[in-house]
């Protein structure tokens, strides 16, 4: 007799699934609140996103490849800067930046933040106007301070004394007066992975308001002859889901608001909330609409402030996981396919892509978890508890920990993971020497390469280094 072509994988799984997964009544189905609007299964059984098949652009363009849904990103932007609309809107470009995507959020009336002079240079090449910039950087460099300066950057978020002292005599030579926040540490830790929670004071960002500092960074702007102490800024961490660690955080701010005016007769125009807001990865997450989460926010600060007895600033915030992150979804192909037994007759089905690590290093170093579906085709087997994992010679090479693919899973399907547009590709690498993939924007049916993809010349090119005998001569 001729065993189930998924063998064992019909075995005890509970064990081994985590407590919010669970098994689907149909593993084609695609949870709407995981991907970008205009992906869809369609009657084919095949993923398309803006009405192209997974098949069409991984012929076309390759595998692994990002693919962009620009229509969600755009509607995305809009829906922050209407829920948002009397207040800044920036758009964090550390979470994936490009020229197309830079342009975009400018266009749909974002703000943009930038951390380093290549992101600044990006922002510049689409066109940006510099007075709608931020620069962020617990260690920006002289370079990167004066070309900040030079150009016009609309607002610099000082994060040490070192720094202040730098862009007083950086504007003082230049005779500009640059805007200045002070990046204040409040003590606050939002619910959030140790690695990317930044509020707690043993940390690397910002000025403690415990201890003094933060009062003495606002006064030493204060007192800057060339330097505009435009407010303050509080980031509390990352992929955040609800707004009670706000409240906390804007009430200290407020209170050294507070002290500030009292103190030096300055009223701050300005409140920066940083960003950090959550997106939906699985199921278990739960993302608040930006609607509710801006209804709360101007609470939080309209009580702060009254609480405190100043008026209200103007309130900006920095969201970029949640613009980007679900617009976006790695396609990968399968290329091995292993079952494993463990014990206790649990078993876990290991599906190996042409990615990895190098695109997606989040899950390896946050502990961060996705999604994946079969891309190319549905499938009537029974589901399976699968890991999906990359290419590359590490053990921690995990794209999706715990997922239900089809059984019948096999070499030369495409694998979808959505919710990848957020540090991804910018934390990409070359690990085992393995090219980035490009990003493919999709828009009304049309698919276009928005940074293309690396390639082993690309890797060659920059290898320029001779040793010993080659060297002494210039050849090989």
């Amino acid at each position: 007799m001729r065993t189930h072509e998924a063998g064992a994988l019909h075995g005890d799984f509970d064990s081994l699934r985590p407590s919010w997964l669970g098994v689907p009544e149909d593993v084609n189905t695609l949870l709407p609140q995981l991907w970008a609007r205009n992906v869809e299964r369609a009657e084919d059984g095949v993923v398309h996103v803006g009405g192209i098949s997974a098949e069409k652009l991984a012929a076309e363009f390759g595998t692994p490849a990002y693919v962009f849904d620009e229509d969600d990103f755009r509607a995305r932007c809009r829906a922050w800067t209407e829920a948002f609309a009397d207040c800044d809107v920036f758009y964090a470009s550390k979470a994936f930046c490009s020229k197309a995507v830079l342009r975009a959020a400018a266009e749909e009336g974002l703000f943009v933040d930038v951390c380093t002079a290549g992101e600044l240079a990006v922002a510049l090449a689409a066109g940006l106007d510099p007075a709608r910039l931020g620069l962020h950087g617990n260690n920006k460099s002289l370079a990167e301070l004066h070309q900040a300066v030079e150009t016009g950057v609309g607002r610099i978020v000082a994060d040490s004394f070192q720094e202040i002292e730098r862009l007083e005599a950086i504007a003082r030579e230049l005779g500009k007066r640059p805007n200045v926040m002070i990046r204040v540490n409040v003590g606050v830790e939002a619910h959030t992975h140790e690695f990317i929670a930044t509020a707690h004071e043993d940390q690397k960002f910002g000025f403690s308001l415990a201890d003094g500092v933060a009062y003495e960074a606002a006064r030493r702007v204060i007192a800057a002859e060339h330097l505009n102490l435009l407010g303050l800024h509080s980031h509390i961490g990352s992929q955040i889901f609800d707004t009670a660690a706000f409240e906390v955080s804007a009430a200290r701010v407020a209170r050294l608001q507070a002290k500030l005016q009292a103190d030096f007769g300055v009223v701050l125009g300005e409140l920066d909330l940083g960003g950090g807001f959550g997106m939906a990865y699985t199921t278990q997450d739960d993302p608040q609409a930006p609607a509710d989460i801006a209804s709360s926010l101007r609470k939080i600060v309209d009580d702060e402030c009254a609480a405190a007895g100043i008026s209200v600033p103007r309130l900006s915030i920095e969201p970029g996981r949640s613009l980007i992150g679900p617009s976006m979804f790695t396609l990968y192909e399968v290329g091995t396919v292993k079952p494993v037994t463990l014990s206790g007759g649990a078993s876990r089905l290991y599906v190996s892509v042409d990615g990895g690590i190098s695109d997606n290093i989040r899950t390896a170093l946050y502990d961060a978890t996705y999604s994946a579906t079969l891309a190319s085709r549905s499938s009537s087997a029974t589901p399976a508890l699968a890991r999906v994992v990359g290419k590359h010679c590490e053990s921690g090479d995990i794209v999706v920990k715990d997922e239900f693919l089809p059984a019948d899973v096999r070499p030369g399907d495409l694998l979808a993971v959505p919710g990848t547009g957020a540090y991804c590709r910018s934390m990409g690498s070359n690990y085992n020497h393995v090219p980035r993939p490009p990003v493919v924007a999709v828009r009304d049916g049309q698919a276009r390469v928005i940074l293309a993809r690396e390639t082993v010349d690309d890797l060659l090119r920059l290898d320029v280094g001779l040793l010993g005998k080659e060297a002494r001569q210039g050849t090989i």
